[in-house]
């Protein structure tokens, strides 16, 4: 077990002096790198006006504010309204709760090997049974499609209030779909009226090499959830839709969805910093070109497969237990990454946007070694 004392920019620094270089940016959080001046300086700013004030709604906070004027000029047009959350499950929650509202429908529809949070609601969308088990009776009218086949978009009907599926299924082992199956998803979603969910909370704000991963797949979702990087290091989730359809959630009850924490000031003004920082400097410019070098530099034998989409990849071995050893003797070697919650045979490398590409090489060299070892 590490204890991090500190860390900045791609490395990690152990109690005992010894640093590490960062792969899995804490599943996706930080792509910006650790401790960012720009993001510290925002959250000390904020800490020195006001923290916490008052449940959702009581108070204009411009921090929510701002981040949402911002988010919303880089989305498309209908995706104009942010419901902050406290973490990408709450958002999942949320938009459940709000796509049931706005369609007066009970159906939910979801994928096997997805994944989009652990409390019960998003518990019930998710797609592995052995996580699911020992908490049944989860939500009832719920059902769960092959990832990527489009013989079993039928199954979405009138009934189906919303269809949730990730962009990009991350805890497979990036599992990437084809533009064909998403486009389909979405006429099949406008044809039926069921609302589309696009849970980005790996993919979004960078991590494939777009801003948001829909824009690989020209469609746009009714409901998008955000998430990990979305507080720049800060805990901060979101849904987010058309003032239209969030207006389901203001009457019968007047309060149909409430947070305490969510879109917490000094969060938000987190998240604000990091997405200027990322939009600036054009660091999602950067993010393929890093993950095809990642692709060129890792080839061994002993890889039966790489999944990659910009720089979410999965370096696929015969078991867990080969995949265990190496990632064991990388982080031994100084280097930190980890495996896939549906796909333990797998190699987690999701670094953050900021490792140079004399970083990529180190790194790249620590796990090769490494599997020359195991």
């Amino acid at each position: 077990m590490l204890e991090i004392e500190r860390a900045a920019g791609v490395y990690l620094h152990a109690a005992d002096g010894k640093k590490y270089i960062d792969l899995i940016a804490g599943i996706s959080v930080s792509n910006l790198g650790h401790s960012h001046p720009v993001v510290v300086k925002a959250v000390q700013q904020q800490v020195e006006k006001y923290m916490h004030l008052m449940v959702y709604g009581e108070f204009v906070e411009s921090p929510q504010v701002k981040y949402a004027e911002k988010l919303t000029s880089f989305l498309p047009e209908r995706l104009n309204n942010v419901y902050f959350t406290n973490s990408g499950t709450e958002a999942t929650e949320g938009a459940l709760k709000l796509a049931k509202r706005a369609t007066g429908r009970t159906q939910l529809i979801s994928f096997k090997n997805g994944y989009h949070g652990s409390t019960q609601g998003a518990l019930s969308m998710m797609g592995d049974e052995t996580f699911k088990r020992s908490f049944r009776p989860l939500l009832p009218d719920t059902m769960q499609l092959t990832y990527g086949d489009e013989n079993e978009l039928r199954n979405i009907t009138e009934r189906t209030a919303a269809v949730i599926i990730e962009t990009v299924q991350a805890e497979s082992g990036i599992t990437i779909p084809s533009k064909t199956f998403m486009q389909q998803l979405r006429e099949v979603c406008n044809k039926t009226g069921a609302l589309l969910i696009l849970d980005e909370a790996q993919t979004g704000l960078g991590r494939t090499g777009k801003l948001f991963a829909f824009e690989h797949y020209g469609i746009e979702p009714d409901i998008l959830l955000l998430a990990k990087a979305l507080g720049g290091g800060m805990p901060l989730g979101a849904f987010i839709a058309s003032k239209e359809i969030m207006q389901a959630l203001t009457e019968n009850p007047v309060l149909g969805h409430i947070t305490t924490f969510g879109g917490h000031p000094v969060c938000c003004a987190a998240g604000l910093a990091a997405f200027e920082v990322l939009t600036n400097e054009k660091l999602v410019e950067q993010v393929e070109a890093k993950g095809k070098l990642f692709d060129s530099l890792l080839e061994h034998p002993k890889i039966k497969s790489k999944h990659r989409i910009g720089l979410m990849m999965a370096l696929e071995f015969a078991n867990f237990e080969i995949n265990k050893k190496i990632i064991d003797r990388c982080i031994e070697n100084g280097v930190l990454t980890d495996w896939f919650l549906f796909a333990p045979q797998c190699m987690r490398i999701a670094p953050p946007f900021i490792i140079t590409e004399e970083e990529i090489k180190l790194a790249c060299g620590v796990i090769l070694e490494a599997i020359d070892q195991s």
